[in-house]
């Protein structure tokens, strides 16, 4: 009997620390999975609004630049982008 009350014991607790081991596996890939996930997601975003930002600027130093004032031609933007007298 002493043999398999052993027996037994022995099965349970190697369950129990398989059960504690698999949890914590699971736990560890989870949290890298998520910070992956954020990282990318992050540099997506970073990358985003890096090129909308460029876009802006460009598009606000292509009206301004290179241009006489006074243009008939000229569209109506924001008064203090508009550079000289515009179109009136």
């Amino acid at each position: 009997t002493r043999k398999k009350t052993r027996k037994k014991t022995r099965k349970k607790t190697r369950k129990k620390t398989r059960k504690k081991t698999r949890k914590k596996t699971r736990k560890k890939t989870r949290k890298k999975t998520r910070k992956k996930t954020r990282k990318k997601t992050r540099k997506k975003t970073r990358k985003k609004t890096r090129k909308k930002t460029r876009k802006k600027t460009r598009k606000k130093t292509r009206k301004t630049t290179g241009k006489t004032t006074g243009k008939k031609t000229r569209k109506k933007t924001n008064e203090s982008s508009v550079i000289g007298p515009g179109p009136s």
